[in-house]
């Protein structure tokens, strides 16, 4: 397994120019979330597409589950922050997950502007890219490699 320390060096080069810390990919996130039980994956997808695509499987201490927007409609989270503000601490690494990687950046980037230091994006999200047929799943993102999840 890589060190830690090694992954978010690598993760900082993934996001040049970005506010937010750096970036992962869905392999080294789970390996962050097994080295160190004090890193937490923030599921920034609705509680709709969690309770019908599926869910991370990791300690529950360490799943974070905050809308970025709402479902139906996608309508902004008003209490994003609050909800980060009440459930981690401003040093923890905060590791930012959605369905293909566009939400867990703007996740990342409101909690670097409201002094987490620590914020990541997971590269792939968690059904990652459409292939060919428009089907999510086959091409990347945490399910296609193989990682822990639980289905609807």
């Amino acid at each position: 397994m890589i060190p830690e320390k090694d992954i978010l060096a690598e993760a900082q080069t993934r996001a040049p120019g970005q506010p937010y810390a750096g970036a992962v990919t869905p392999v080294e996130a789970y390996a962050l979330v097994l080295a160190d039980p004090r890193v937490k994956l923030v599921d920034v997808r609705t509680n709709a597409e969690r309770d019908w695509v599926g869910r991370v499987a990791i300690p529950p201490a360490q799943h974070v589950a905050i809308e970025w927007s709402g479902y139906p409609g996608g309508v902004p989270n008003p209490n994003f922050v609050q909800q980060l503000q009440d459930s981690a601490g401003k040093d923890e690494v905060l590791l930012f997950l959605c369905r293909s990687g566009v939400r867990s950046r703007h996740a990342a980037r409101v909690a670097t502007e409201n002094g987490y230091l620590n914020a990541y994006d997971i590269l792939e999200g968690f059904e990652g890219d459409k292939d060919a047929e428009a089907h999510r799943k086959n091409l990347n993102g945490w399910c296609k490699h193989g990682l822990p999840w639980v289905g609807a």
